[in-house]
């Protein structure tokens, strides 16, 4: 992608060094910020086959949510499988895939947190900060804070609470569906993120940029092409 400068850190550390530098980093994420005039918008998964990582990115225009463009880059797996450092797991095939897309989305959403992490560094804000652009994540699953439910219909929401401080946002995607976690990740706020992921949610629980990147990242065949996945 010749239109991102892809920051870059060592990748090969240990797990006490991984999360040093994930407290570092942390600091430098921005976490306000909005959106207008948005054309396009990525998903974000990985799978593993055998232990090979597939990542893939998923772009879709808006609001049409019509597929764009796709890519896919696998890796084998060096990193352990340890909460709270998915990202020094994952985040070396994800950005192999980020630099193969054609043109910068105008947006990403992760599978997984942004700041709603124990170290306020999800792979959303990690990988946001690396590729400088702004970012959600959406994860199915809650890694830290507290929260009370949020309401059973579609658009309810309530804080993510951890330690004193709102890290995300409980939300309703469907009515009467379990909900996702929506954290800030890079370059825009809390309130403009749970209203894109809800803008991206087409019937399903979870938003069709990383529903479709889920799609692709568990299959170690499938390609997609304009117009395919059918709801």
């Amino acid at each position: 992608m010749d239109n991102i400068n892809i920051l870059s850190h060592p990748w090969d550390l240990s797990p006490q060094e991984a999360s040093d530098l994930q407290s570092k980093l942390a600091v430098q994420v921005v976490r306000r910020g909005q959106l207008r005039n948005v054309s396009t918008i990525a998903g974000v998964d990985v799978g593993i086959h055998g232990g090979i990582l597939r990542a893939a990115v998923v772009v879709l225009n808006y609001p049409e949510l019509g597929i764009v463009e796709n890519a896919t880059a696998t890796r084998p797996v060096t990193f352990p499988y340890i909460p709270g450092l998915l990202s020094f797991r994952e985040g070396p095939v994800i950005l192999d895939a980020i630099e193969k897309i054609s043109d910068a989305p105008d947006l990403v959403i992760f599978d997984g947190h942004g700041i709603a992490h124990p170290r306020r560094l999800g792979i959303a804000s990690h990988i946001g900060l690396l590729i400088d652009i702004p970012t959600i994540g959406c994860a199915k699953s809650r890694l830290c804070g507290q929260y009370e439910e949020p309401g059973l219909d579609r658009g309810s929401h309530a804080p993510l609470i951890d330690k004193g401080e709102t890290i995300g946002s409980v939300v309703r995607t469907r009515t009467g569906v379990k909900p996702v976690f929506v954290s800030i990740g890079h370059r825009l706020d809390l309130c403009v993120s749970v209203k894109f992921v809800l803008a991206c949610c087409e019937g399903y629980r979870l938003p069709e940029t990383t529903r479709k990147a889920h799609l692709m990242a568990g299959s170690k065949t499938t390609s997609f092409h304009l117009g395919e996945i059918s709801r």
